[in-house]
């Protein structure tokens, strides 16, 4: 079994070794939500407006399964750092599917039980909810496939082969945006199945991913039996779940309260809502970079951290965080001058393509902090510290941005929501900032200016 070490040569080349190939898995998944939109776009505006309504849901539960696999990215990587006994690695690897596939199947369930109470909670007519019922009871039962392909990737990433780890979500999401079409308007003998259609496909994809991944890592020896099953058990339950759980509830906090933020843009109107996901989702795609390099993080502070490099594991923050704030503005720049292309694209309802413009030019000067406020996380994460990192979630979320929309819903409007946003994210720069410090993650003043310094 081959792996990389990401405790020598230039940090910048470790991070970039892990996030590059990140780069286009995480593309490839998000373009999966694109895809959904531009399809059931063209069912009408109850089929979009119910995307609006179940992406924060959809992408809430998502990050429940990328925190476990944080905290099994995290476990693993510091043992191989640590240079623990292989069979430990292994066992360790193997306790982290188990507990990972356990858990999200019993979260499918108890979202198959409730899902009709919360969407009715957030305000979705009756129109919207009829292709909701068709959408998500196929959607659960694809998560805890998806949460087991993220700890497999997770144990990937963690050896240093994130090239592997891209290589299977690039393959579920083309054969899910493949199979769209197909199942959404029909084809031949396949019976169009309109919004269920999107769900199912989804559903098949992650089937054949899975599949191919447990194989493959079988073959590469990434996972493989050692010794006793259950030994050691409980201390790797305590390793994963003293990471996997805070950094699940962290990753969660984000999306859940952006279920919360769709309550509030529901009051404008369904056009709204259609408006506000559609530009989320296009936000996801535009943050890919940013997302990569935190994925990066986990492995690079994992095994430098748990080789007690601490000195590469704080330049890894600070080149994360540099290189984050320089693609943001970039960013910014490309969203404000083709928000109006992008809408016209992906909406075909004018008012709702309005809504999209207007979220794009606001939101998009603000999302350097959260590509920052991301990093940190997961920088905190790989250091053992992710109650640190579901804090500065926390924050965010509930201190500061859903009371500002609400404040900002009754005096501004649609517009009063986006500003909300981001005084949200600059705000999360501040606490990444004060927390990383707190965690020994940042280096000091003079150091830092050192590390800065081309």
């Amino acid at each position: 079994m081959a792996e990389r070490d990401l405790t020598k040569g230039p940090v910048w080349r470790a991070l970039a070794s892990v996030s590059a190939p990140m780069t286009l898995g995480i593309l490839a998944v998000l373009s999966v939500g694109i895809a959904d939109s531009y399809f059931l776009g063209q069912l009408g505006g109850a089929p979009l407006a119910a995307v609006g309504f179940v992406y924060p849901i959809i992408t809430a539960l998502s990050s429940l399964a990328i925190g476990l696999s944080a905290g099994a990215n995290a476990a693993v990587s510091q043992a191989i750092g640590r240079k623990d006994d292989a069979g430990a690695v292994h066992r360790l690897s193997l306790h982290a599917v188990g507990i990972s596939l356990a858990l999200s199947a019993a979260i499918a369930l108890l979202l198959a039980a409730i899902y009709p109470f919360v969407f009715q909670l957030m305000g979705a007519g009756e129109a919207v909810t009829k292709e909701i019922r068709g959408y998500m009871p196929l959607w659960a039962m694809s998560f805890p496939l998806l949460g087991t392909i993220m700890v497999i990737n997770a144990i990937f990433r963690a050896h240093g082969d994130a090239a592997l780890a891209s290589i299977f979500m690039i393959f579920a999401a083309v054969i899910n945006i493949a199979l769209n079409p197909v199942f959404i308007f029909g084809l031949g003998p396949i019976e169009g199945m309109e919004t269920a259609g999107a769900a199912l496909a989804t559903l098949v994809a992650r089937s054949l991913a899975l599949a191919a991944a447990v194989i493959y890592a079988l073959r590469k020896g990434y996972l493989r039996k050692c010794g006793t099953w259950m030994q050691d058990f409980g201390h790797s339950l305590t390793a994963i779940a003293s990471i996997g759980g805070p950094a699940a509830f962290s990753n969660a906090i984000n999306p859940a309260g952006m279920a919360l933020v769709t309550a509030a843009v529901a009051k404008i109107g369904e056009p709204a809502v259609a408006g506000f996901g559609a530009a989320s989702r296009v936000q996801s795609v535009a943050m890919v970079v940013m997302l990569a390099l935190s994925s990066g993080m986990g492995p690079v502070v994992g095994q430098n951290w748990g080789a007690g490099k601490h000195e590469r594991a704080r330049s890894a923050v600070v080149q994360a965080w540099a290189f984050s704030v320089v693609y943001g503005l970039i960013l910014a720049v490309a969203l404000t001058l083709l928000a109006k292309p992008l809408a016209t694209l992906i909406v075909k309802d004018e008012e709702a393509a309005s809504y999209m413009v207007e979220y794009l030019r606001i939101v998009g000067w603000s999302l350097f902090g959260y590509g920052i406020l991301v990093t940190a996380n997961a920088a905190m994460n790989a250091r053992s510290k992710a109650f640190h990192a579901t804090g500065l979630s926390l924050v965010r979320i509930f201190v500061i941005y859903l009371p500002l929309v609400w404040v900002g819903l009754v005096l501004y409007g649609y517009t009063g929501i986006l500003v909300a946003a981001v005084i949200a994210n600059l705000a999360a720069v501040l606490g990444a900032i004060y927390l990383c410090r707190r965690t020994m993650l940042l280096p000091a003043i003079n150091d830092l200016r050192q590390e800065l310094r081309p």
